[in-house]
């Protein structure tokens, strides 16, 4: 995934509804987040995935998280969506994914998990909690999984534990309720994004990651 390489965060929406989605969408773009995730746990879900589809630019990957099932694949793929992000590893919903050429990232806690993830065609690894897990984990992991895995810590995160991450070569991070949460101030959110963007760069720059 391309843009992943490029940009590296997930902005992750969970609760955000269709009325708000394409406001707090342009303000995360603005702020330079290019990959917006809308839980398909959150109000209307899929309206919203159409909603901020149809309004920020095309170099912004639109997706769904939370998807648990192929059918649920199939309908955020009707309703444009580009990426699948998941709780879990099952297989069925990776295929499902790739046969509809979706980019996906499977959530995974184990090496026996991450390996079987990627073997079912998984394009990029969901590290969940990373709370849990923490950089030490990552490392471990690079160690042993094929060169070139994408691995993505989610969970917790703020600006100020990002380095760590980088530090041991995560390939992005996804952004939770750190950065977007029902009732917050669109203004809020985009000083939000604007903080985690900066401490990404400042981070792979003083890591040499930069690409």
């Amino acid at each position: 995934m391309n843009v992943l390489r490029r940009t590296g965060l997930i902005a992750i929406l969970r609760g955000v509804t269709p009325g708000e989605v394409v406001e707090v969408g342009a303000a995360l773009y603005a702020a330079g987040l290019r990959i917006i995730e809308v839980p398909l746990n959150s109000p209307d879900a899929l309206d919203s995935i159409r909603a901020l589809r149809a309004a920020v630019p095309r170099d912004c990957v639109v997706g769904a998280g939370t998807v648990v099932s192929p059918l649920q694949v199939a309908k955020v793929r009707q309703a444009g969506g580009e990426l699948i992000v998941m709780p879990h590893g099952d297989p069925e919903v990776i295929l499902a994914a790739s046969v509809a050429q979706i980019a996906v990232v499977p959530g995974v806690a184990t090496p026996t998990e991450a390996f079987a993830a990627l073997a079912a065609g998984a394009t990029a690894l969901k590290m969940f909690p990373a709370e849990l897990l923490g950089p030490a984990v990552l490392k471990a992991w690079r160690a042993v999984l094929p060169v070139g895995t994408a691995l993505v810590p989610v969970g917790g995160l703020t600006p100020e534990k990002l380095a760590g991450y980088v530090a041991v070569g995560a390939a992005g991070a996804g952004l939770g309720a750190a950065l977007y949460h029902p009732g917050i101030a669109v203004a809020e959110v985009a000083t939000r994004a604007a903080g985690f963007v900066e401490a990404w760069r400042a981070a792979r720059e003083h890591y040499g990651a930069v690409d």
